[in-house]
């Protein structure tokens, strides 16, 4: 079944089926996940097999599975990107998110439901609609878009058509998704086919059109990461209804405690709602609850932002580090030849074996230490700590020296345990019937499942006792996925019932209530692309269209794109390009925007966007400013060699595209 425009989608990400099964488990209304090939993190794969385990999990909530399909594919990949297809529809999966415009052009693809992934670049009206009447059910928009722009795409689309998804925790790239191609430019690894170098984690030199150094060895293209945990409400006004954690590189640590988190924001969000004129519900079936109390700090992170959500902000990148700084937790008060002893900023905290700290040199970089022992000294506060590495490595460490905990073992190992329970109502009606008793399970969805025995009727030694006890043994669902709302007992009299024959139509009862509640499961229907097809926004694509085989070509083509560019994966762009567009603007985080110059007195007029350089060894790159829509260009070219070593590979696979327009037709 199809979210529904009152549902409210939490999306978890997994890197494998186990993990997947945890964010389930931890509140996930929906699962995103690589299959065997062709997902954007090429080395977070999954065999068909597991991808079934994990359907036939998830269904059992009604929550939904998604396979990551969002690379752009070559034509001697287009049939094996099918057949997957194929194997992940009938291994339960319910959903193909798509970045290759040829998936939805094939013939003999799965009627399974498609969403056009964050690499395909939505950040307008006009491409939101366009993909909407293309087919796509569900949409991931860029992550760089405001409230105000999401709210007027949200008016331009049929919200009965298509739901509107949006990222809102985790690492940030700073690219539009889908217009990045330094990493293969400069290693060969592409990003639009899941193999990103991150050249944007890198520290650079900055240097002016002068020849001055503006920074040195800055990580400038490196994000914060995203949190939007106080924005839910006002993305849920503006139109959104999936809300998508990024990571699926991530552990199995991340993905509970990120997933407990925005399941416990959402469901303050649903039940405030309650009652109102316009209440939201769950996308799927259940309440959880948690054994920890959620924590985004405690988890890898380069500190947080809410990026462009509510505007441009000044604080968005991690210059100094792409590392996880952690949280401040003390100081060093001395420093001996093997340890180091601390004053701790809260008396109660407490360090462990195995615990990792770091604090920032003089250049401020992050330095790390990991703990092998910690000791607790006499003086409440003060720990004497022996790092597991030299002490004489650790740069700028003296006292006064400011640390911070980015791993603490004590909450690593809560999260290794089990630390849910996912459970969906029910209401049980216990009767007694002609030859001997009966159990009738309704669920929360309106499900039923009920299970009968014959047993001879006698009367209980302890009247007093037998309700009480009948109802404590009825209760008892502790190895189920549900729990009882109510019971309900329908009996003449105060019959002795075994607590055996209670167990046995307990068990029988669930069983039967899971095996409708399978066969109730409807998966969400694929939407039919409006027809005669409708016009592509605009009638020329530039290898920013990504298009890299002939069925992606044909898509637009009958789209009515009159020029259509190859790829930049195809090598036909010898010279500079826009190896990277984004909304992060260099010059604005170092206070260098003339937009943030008009007004300053004696400063008017005087700064102006030039292009920047930035260096990395022998890695030069250029930014130029686009200050109408106000974004950075990241300029550069495709190394030799990186062309040579895909000169045989393109020559054996050649590609026709529209250089120039067609002749029309006479």
């Amino acid at each position: 079944m199809s979210l529904l425009s009152h549902q409210l989608e939490l999306l978890s990400p997994a890197r494998d089926a186990d993990i997947g099964i945890e964010a389930i488990n931890h509140g996930a209304d929906a699962v995103y996940i690589g299959g065997p090939e062709f997902g954007a993190r090429v080395s977070a794969g999954n065999t068909v097999k597991d991808i079934e385990r994990l359907c036939k999990h998830a269904h059992r909530f009604g929550a939904k599975i998604f396979i990551t399909h969002n690379t752009i594919l070559r034509d001697d990949e287009l049939e094996p990107a099918r057949k997957m297809a194929w194997d992940v529809y009938n291994a339960g999966a319910d959903v193909l998110i798509v970045q290759d415009m040829a998936l939805i052009e094939m013939d003999d693809m799965p009627p399974i439901q498609l969403h056009a992934s964050t690499q395909t670049d939505i950040r307008t009206v006009e491409k939101a609609k366009f993909l909407q009447d293309a087919g796509f059910s569900q949409m991931v928009l860029a992550r760089e878009l405001t409230l105000e722009q999401i709210r007027e795409i949200n008016a331009a689309i049929d919200p009965e058509r298509c739901k509107l998804e949006f990222f809102i925790h985790g690492a940030l790239c700073v690219a539009y998704s889908g217009q990045c191609y330094i990493s293969h430019a400069h290693t060969g690894r592409s990003a639009n086919r899941g193999d990103c170098s991150q050249a944007c984690r890198l520290p650079y030199h900055v240097i002016d059109d002068k020849g001055r150094y503006i920074a040195h060895d800055k990580h400038v293209l490196s994000m914060k990461d995203n949190n939007q945990s106080a924005n839910l409400a006002a993305l849920v006004g503006a139109g959104v209804r999936s809300f998508k954690i990024e990571g699926r590189y991530k552990d199995m640590g991340y993905v509970k405690n990120i997933t407990a988190h925005y399941r416990k924001l959402f469901d303050e969000l649903i039940e405030s709602r309650e009652g109102s004129a316009q209440p939201f519900a769950r996308a799927s079936s259940g309440r959880t609850t948690f054994t920890f109390t959620p924590d985004p700090n405690q988890n890898f992170n380069r500190e947080f932002t809410d990026y462009f959500v509510n505007g441009r902000k000044d604080d968005i990148g991690a210059f100094d580090s792409p590392k996880n700084p952690g949280q401040p937790i003390g100081f060093v008060t001395k420093v001996g030849a093997d340890w180091i002893e601390l004053a701790l900023d809260k008396p109660g905290t407490e360090l462990h074996n195995g615990d990792g700290l770091c604090y920032f040199d003089l250049q401020k970089e992050l330095v790390g230490v990991a703990i092998n022992r910690a000791e607790a000294l006499h003086a409440q506060g003060q720990w004497r700590v022996f790092p597991k590495d030299p002490i004489a490595g650790m740069k700028d460490l003296r006292k006064g020296t400011v640390i911070n905990r980015n791993r603490d073992m004590s909450w690593v190992r809560v999260l290794e345990k089990k630390s849910s329970d996912r459970r969906i109502g029910v209401w049980a009606k216990f009767a007694e019937t002609a030859d001997g008793f009966s159990l009738t399970l309704t669920d929360e969805d309106g499900h039923v499942g009920s299970a009968s025995v014959a047993h001879a009727k006698e009367l209980s030694k302890d009247v007093a006792k037998a309700e009480s006890s009948l109802r404590e043994h009825l209760a008892r669902f502790g190895g189920t996925i549900f729990e009882p709302i109510d019971i309900a007992l329908a009996i003449t009299k105060p019959w002795f019932v075994p607590s055996s024959l209670v167990n046995h139509l307990r068990r029988d009862a669930t069983a039967a209530l899971e095996e409708v509640r399978l066969k109730a499961y409807q998966r969400p229907q694929r939407t039919k692309p409006v027809e005669p097809p409708v016009p592509f926004p605009e009638d020329t694509l530039t290898y920013l269209g990504n298009v890299f085989n002939q069925k992606a070509h044909d898509f637009y083509a009958k789209h009515g794109v009159k020029v259509i560019g190859a790829a930049y994966e195809s090598h036909e762009e010898d010279g500079e390009v826009s190896l990277m567009i984004t909304k992060h603007c260099v010059r604005w985080s170092m206070s260098l925007c003339p937009k943030q110059a008009k007004g300053v007195v004696g400063v008017k007029g005087t700064i102006k966007a030039e292009p920047l350089q930035l260096v990395n060894g022998s890695e030069k790159l250029t930014l130029r400013f686009d200050c109408k829509p106000c974004e950075m260009h990241v300029v550069g070219r495709m190394k030799a060699g990186v062309k040579n070593r895909f000169a045989q590979e393109a020559a054996e696979s050649p590609l026709t595209f529209y250089r120039t327009r067609p002749a029309p037709a006479r």
